[in-house]
């Protein structure tokens, strides 16, 4: 018995297995971040979920993607969450109120949110933006 338990530790230690896992990952944040944007789901996913949802403890999660990517989940998702951010600023007439609440953020905590990670406050990323692609 003991022999078994070993042998389904290491299985699930695997390098293939931190890769299939850490892909899943990165595939349900960016499901997740699209179905928020579009109205389809009504929550953030905290971690918990997310490890919930790929039949991992958080502490295996954290431990999987720090080895496979240098980093903690929470980096990459609030990566994921400023690159959506930015493409809505660019690409919609979305006010940023409007970008918030549907990121499930109190638009001034957005805003804080967005500084702190990129210098700027939407509304400066957007007017840059509008100013490089003008002619």
């Amino acid at each position: 018995m003991e022999d078994i338990a070993t042998d389904i530790n290491s299985n699930y230690d695997s390098k293939e297995n931190y890769r299939k896992v850490t892909s899943q990952y990165f595939d349900l944040i960016e499901r997740h971040l699209d179905e928020l944007i579009a109205g389809d789901a009504d929550d953030m996913l905290e971690l918990n979920d997310i490890a919930k949802l790929l039949f991992v403890s958080p502490k295996q999660l954290i431990k999987i993607i720090t080895s496979t990517k240098g980093n903690h989940p929470c980096h990459f998702y609030v990566e994921r969450i400023i690159e959506k951010s930015k493409e809505q600023l660019k690409n919609t007439e979305l006010s940023v109120a409007e970008i918030a609440i549907r990121l499930t953020y109190d638009p001034s905590n957005f805003t804080k949110f967005f500084k702190k990670h990129t210098g700027q406050i939407p509304t400066q990323y957007r007017n840059e933006i509008k100013v490089k692609s003008s002619p």
